[in-house]
């Protein structure tokens, strides 16, 4: 009674059937990671199904993943119960040491930093009075030389400064002879 179906009712019922399959996995899919005891989020079965993530979500997918997410809610994590996770007692406890370790860190810190500032006094201490008053005699004779080169310098300069006004003057003298000499050549001979 059947009769020969036309392509397009193959291909029809090719695709009810595949669609069906991928349903079906995906079902199967949340029922394992479900007893896994993994999150069930829709993209974590869309990868492991291997469907798109449009599947999931469609009608007749989403809720059987959305119950599931719910039933888990309502359940302990395996995790706190196998003890992979951290309790807020047992977080408190490893903050309470972290506070304590980093206070100890702290007073050792302080204790290196005196300690050091002690060393560098002593060796402060160390250098001797007798280097000092040697350094000290140094740099006064230093100075004492540097003064006498300076006063030197300034009077070679208060020299040269006086120097050079009567060099000005001289020039000044000899242009205006020269331009006096100038007028009375352009003038002519005088007559007489």
């Amino acid at each position: 009674m059947t009769g020969k179906r036309s392509p397009r009712e193959v291909l029809a019922a090719s695709r009810r059937k595949d669609s069906r399959d991928k349903r079906a996995r995906v079902l199967a899919v949340v029922d394992q990671i479900a007893a896994r005891g993994d999150a069930v989020t829709f993209a974590a079965v869309a990868k492991e199904a291997g469907v798109s993530n449009w599947l999931v979500y469609a009608e007749g997918v989403r809720e059987h993943i959305e119950a599931a997410r719910k039933k888990q809610a309502g359940q302990p994590r395996r995790e706190t119960q196998s003890g992979l996770s951290s309790s807020a007692a047992s977080l408190r406890t490893d903050l309470e040491l972290s506070k304590q370790q980093v206070a100890a860190l702290r007073g050792e810190r302080d204790r290196l930093k005196a300690a050091l500032q002690r060393q560098l006094g002593q060796q402060l201490d160390q250098v001797g009075s007798a280097d000092l008053v040697a350094r000290v005699e140094e740099l006064t004779r230093q100075h004492e030389v540097l003064t006498a080169e300076r006063d030197t310098l300034r009077r070679e300069k208060a020299g040269l400064e006086e120097r050079l006004a009567e060099s000005e003057e001289d020039l000044a003298a000899a242009r205006s002879s020269l331009r006096r000499m100038i007028r009375a050549e352009n003038a002519g001979p005088s007559p007489a």
